[in-house]
Order: C-alpha cells, then sequence, then structure tokens
C-alpha cells in the first residue's frame, strides 16, 4: 500500500536520503540575549535589520549585527502567558508588507486568551496589522493594532504561526490542526475539513479591511468550504517559506508519533493529514481515494528527530556550495538539506564546524534581504528556564 501510495501521488523522496554531506559550514553567533527566538524577519529596505521574533512576546531589533536594546514592539499584554520552556503558543510569526518603505506596515502571528472558559476552546489565534511612524524607526506603534483574522483554537498545541508574503503580494499563513492528539476534531478532522481554517496554508489579501479573499484561491465562492484556504491536509507546518529563486512553497509538516515531513505546497492540495502521517496510513476512512493526496518530497522517522523545522533554500552568496539547497533541522538539534537531483531530492547531512556544546533545540531559520541563513535555537536551563541563540550561517 505504501508504494502504490508514493507512485500514485507522484513522490519525489529520494531513497538515498542521508547518505551525503553539504558542505561543512560555521555558526556566527548574533545573538544570546534573545529568550525564545522563534523566527527571523526582515523589512526589506535595505537597512539590514534582522527583525527577532521572541515567543513570550517582543520583537527585537539586530541592526549591523548588533542587538538593540529597546524592543521594537511587545504585544505580551494581548497574550496568553506563555511557558518558555514547552509552549507552543505565542508570538510566532511576523512578516512584513511589501511596500513597508511606504506604508510602515507589518504583522504579527500571536495567541491570545478567549474572553471567558469555554469547554473545548483554550485559546485563539490573532493577525494583526501594525504600523511604525516612519519605516527607519526601530520602535513600532503598539496602538496602531487593526486585527485583521482571528480564529479559535481547541488545544494548546499545533498553532502553525508563520505567516509569510509570497512573490504575488498575498500574505500566506499557517495554521496547524488545532492540537491534541490525531486530529480528533469534528467527523474527519480538521486538516481534512474545508469548513476551518485549522490544518491549513492560508492565503489573503491585506489591502483590505479586514482583508480580501484572493478570487483565484482554489475555493473562494465554493459552498462548504473556506475562501481562505489555500492548501489543506496539514498537522503543524510549523514554518513555511518561498524559495527566492523559483517561488516554489516549500513547508515543514510536523507529524505525529512516528514521521516527520518536507512539503512543497501547491494551490488545492490536499497534504493528507490525517489520512496520511508523511507516506504512511494513519487514519484511512472507507472509500478514501488517496491517489488525490499530494506526498512530502521527504520524510524522516524518529529515530532521525522528533519535530520538523522548516527553513529556507538558500540563495546566498557567502556559501556557494549550499546554491539551491533546502536547508532544514529538527527540534532534536539536527540539521540537514535537500538537494533536488532530477525528479528526486536528497537529504544531505549539514555538518557546524564549531556547533554549540549542550542540548541545542532548534526552534526555526531565518533569511536575511541577500539570501543568507540563520539558524535560532535555545538550550535549556535549570529551573526551567531557556537559553535562546540566534546564529548566521557562515563560510
Amino acid at each position: 500500500m505504501k508504494l502504490v501510495y508514493l507512485l500514485l501521488a507522484g513522490s519525489l523522496f529520494a531513497g538515498n536520503a542521508g547518505m551525503a554531506q553539504a558542505p561543512k559550514v560555521k555558526l556566527q553567533l548574533v545573538t544570546d540575549q534573545v529568550q525564545s527566538p522563534v523566527t527571523l524577519a526582515v523589512p526589506g529596505d535595505g537597512s539590514n535589520r534582522q527583525f527577532i521574533v521572541q515567543k513570550e512576546g517582543k520583537v527585537w531589533v539586530v541592526q549591523n549585527g548588533k542587538l538593540l536594546p529597546t524592543p521594537f514592539i511587545d504585544v505580551s499584554s494581548h497574550m496568553v502567558k506563555v511557558n518558555p520552556a514547552y509552549d507552543e503558543r505565542g508570538l510566532l510569526g511576523m512578516a512584513f508588507h511589501p511596500q513597508f518603505r511606504t506604508n510602515g506596515k507589518f504583522y504579527l502571528y500571536y495567541s491570545a486568551p478567549v474572553p471567558k472558559p469555554v469547554k473545548g476552546l483554550n485559546h485563539k489565534s490573532v493577525l494583526a496589522e501594525f504600523k511604525v511612524g516612519k519605516s527607519t524607526d526601530n520602535t513600532a506603534l503598539p496602538a496602531s493594532q487593526r486585527v485583521i483574522l482571528e480564529f479559535d483554537q481547541p488545544e494548546s498545541n499545533h498553532n502553525g504561526g508563520d505567516i509569510v508574503f509570497g512573490p504575488d503580494g498575498y500574505l500566506y499563513i499557517s495554521s496547524g490542526d488545532g492540537g491534541g492528539g490525531g486530529d480528533k476534531h469534528g467527523a474527519i478532522g480538521n486538516g481534512q475539513d474545508l469548513n476551518t481554517l485549522l490544518g491549513k496554508i492560508l492565503r489573503i489579501d491585506v489591502n483590505a479591511s479586514p482583508y480580501r479573499v484572493p478570487k483565484d484561491n482554489p475555493f473562494a465562492g465554493k459552498e462548504g468550504a473556506r475562501g481562505e484556504i489555500w492548501a489543506y491536509g496539514l498537522r503543524n507546518a510549523w514554518r513555511i517559506s518561498f524559495d527566492k529563486g523559483t517561488k516554489k512553497l516549500f513547508a515543514g509538516d510536523v507529524g505525529q508519533n512516528k514521521y516527520e515531513e518536507v512539503d512543497i505546497i501547491t494551490k488545492g492540495g490536499n497534504y493528507g493529514w490525517r489520512i496520511m502521517e508523511g507516506y504512511h496510513e494513519f487514519n484511512v476512512p472507507e472509500g478514501a481515494d488517496k491517489r488525490k493526496l499530494i506526498a512530502p518530497i521527504h520524510e524522516y522517522d524518529h529515530d532521525d528527530g522528533i519535530s520538523v523545522a522548516g527553513g529556507y533554500v538558500y540563495r546566498g552568496k557567502a556559501i556557494p556550495g549550499l546554491q539551491g539547497q533546502y536547508v532544514f533541522g529538527d527540534y532534536n538539534g539536527k540539521t540537514w538539506t535537500l538537494q533536488q537531483k532530477g525528479a528526486k531530492w536528497q537529504r544531505n547531512d549539514l555538518v557546524f564546524e564549531n556547533k554549540p556544546e549542550g542540548n541545542v533545540q532548534l526552534l526555526s531559520w531565518g533569511q536575511d534581504e541577500a539570501g543568507e541563513l540563520y539558524m535560532l535555537a535555545t538550550i535549556p536551563q535549570s529551573g526551567g528556564a531557556v537559553k535562546g541563540m540566534v546564529y548566521k550561517l557562515v563560510k
């Protein structure tokens, strides 16, 4: 059955995964002063600034390689209280408007409390727009918040939370399946339910109030489906990114108990969850047609990792040997690349010459305007605390 699924779904998986090695690179410490760095955003204005998103609710500015002492913005008062050691909720995503230089707009995705306790409701995910006075400012205007979209989350985990603008100028959002184990929400699970925003990649136009569903979205105007949906059947696409070269949308989708996967997201695609976990059957309803499901380009099992951290296709100039390879890793600290070989993708081990000592927990990756990459991680400390670190990949 597994072989049939692979062939019918047109899998690009390379069977010799892990047998090659990417060029060795080094890690250059950018800062170790941000507690839980979960993502990195850049404004696209040529200012050589990187904005480090801290899960606990603050955004910090690194300018010309130095961390500025004052937060760019603090939205912790709008959020649920977050435990730095294990909480999947928090301030999870940030994206700058493509016209940030002229309109000063940026967007945050965070976990907010519900007004009163409701059974089966843990919190809500909020997508909000903010502004700066001038695009060159290193502090934002918290009072400028405009809530664009919010939706309920039944559990505390699987929030997705990545937000990125595509080459088309629309905002793409990874939402997560609502949490718990096995996506047991509703009759078919949130991932397969087109009436919910959970377990999806969403695509919206923020240049409207509160937003607009693009007319070419695959389910726009269709009865029984949310028009915001771009792709579905995802468990928890924790990190998504567009390749600067090919413009393809990559996602690292966190698995259940056995398999982690990397996908290339296409319009209207069904990526299988909860019917499949990676290439493998998980909860197949009677009469399900698996031929319509899109297989990942790569999977790995829990002998290798525990939670995939999707990354970026390298398009920088500092490390020529990484050119065109998809750099990603796992929460357990292992790092790899995927390199396309014809119709297949080969996994290569990515080895750092000066990898930090200790139990490195890989949270995320970042990409600056030049296409250079960053690794965001934590190391557990005593008393449930964590020490955050942001590194730049260098030759």
